[in-house]
């Protein structure tokens, strides 16, 4: 192998090896007691995938597959390090963070989702965040309430 190829693998190791950091969102931190442990699972999963890495003797396959780990514990460090857990809401009165809301819309679906962190939002899994346009309509809103209009037009059916 001549050094000119090793020289360039490493160049394109190097290139794959540093990766930027995940963007950290400007509004605040809020989790579910869910959100916290879920975020708790993941900084150890990134530590575990890390240390395995560790392990692999070639210093390339090192690199990469120490890539995302590496990343990915910064940032879950950092939001550790920011968390703000917010307790299960007290009433179901009202539209809350980490309350779950059924509203019919406009064009007659009817949707159930549970207000969340930005970490633990999943819409697939009926989760949204906090932060999004519907949750920040529904925020504060009782059922009955009609938020939106037209074809965004959103009435809240039930709180949980």
């Amino acid at each position: 192998m001549s050094v000119a190829f090793t020289k360039e693998e490493s160049a394109e190791t190097a290139a794959e090896t540093l990766l930027p950091d995940r963007p950290i969102s400007p509004h605040p931190n809020l989790v579910t007691e869910a959100g916290l442990q879920a975020l708790q699972r993941q900084l150890q999963d990134a530590r575990e995938a890390y240390e395995a890495a560790q392990a692999i003797e070639d210093v390339n396959e090192k690199r990469r597959q120490s890539a995302v780990p590496l990343r990915d514990a910064r940032y879950l460090t950092e939001r550790l390090r920011t968390v703000q857990v917010i307790p299960a809401p007290a009433s179901t009165d009202v539209v809350a963070f980490g309350s779950t809301v059924t509203f019919s819309r406009a064009d007659g679906r009817v949707q159930t989702y549970r207000i969340v962190g930005e970490d633990e939002a999943d819409p697939k899994a009926g989760t949204i965040s906090f932060v999004a346009p519907v949750a920040k309509s529904l925020m504060g809103k009782a059922v009955g309430d009609v938020v939106g209009s037209g074809a965004q037009e959103i009435e809240i059916l039930s709180i949980g």
